[in-house]
């Protein structure tokens, strides 16, 4: 495989089959992540398809800050990124396949605002609704969990270990 460099360290980029073909097709201008404005998924998730490892490494870090903060607070963006992770998770040429899984699997997981609005429920009445925002996220998640099967059949045995744990959170 050859690479192409940007001339910035880190920045690398593999040549490999078009993916993520259809980010332009969500609002990211419109919608909220952890720090305001969503308009910076599409570039994360473009690094993560397309960086060096290290490159995809840290933008799937600073996507799952945005996303998935402290691996258990979701936001407005959240439910529109997964089907992009999970068309990541299933690109082999991702460096980082585990690490996808295992955020997919904290977003399935995750009933922050579930658990605060059943103390606060006026929670519920605001004009963003995060308890809303919650459930679509994990209605994503489990709305490809027929990919499932296919990543348990990998070579990779993390990517098969961390594919079992969401499985197993999915109830599959």
């Amino acid at each position: 495989m050859r690479t192409a460099s940007t001339g910035q360290p880190g920045t690398e980029r593999s040549e490999h089959p078009a993916i993520l073909g259809t980010l332009d097709v969500v609002p990211w201008h419109e919608i909220q992540d952890s720090t305001g404005s969503a308009a910076a998924i599409p570039g994360l998730l473009d690094d993560i398809a397309r960086g060096s490892a290290d490159t995809a490494t840290a933008a799937l870090g600073e996507l799952r800050k945005r996303i998935c903060q402290y691996g258990f607070v979701v936001e407005q963006a959240t439910a529109a990124t997964v089907p992009f992770l999970w068309e990541l998770a299933q690109s082999p040429h991702v460096t980082c396949r585990p690490q996808i899984i295992r955020l997919l699997a904290s977003i399935a997981e995750a009933r922050q605002w579930e658990h605060t609005a059943s103390a606060y429920p006026k929670l519920l009445n605001h004009r963003e609704n995060p308890v809303a925002w919650e459930r679509a996220a994990r209605q994503a998640v489990h709305a490809r969990r027929g990919t499932l099967r296919s990543l348990l059949d990998e070579q990779d045995a993390e990517l098969v270990r961390a594919t079992g744990e969401l499985a197993r959170t999915l109830g599959v």
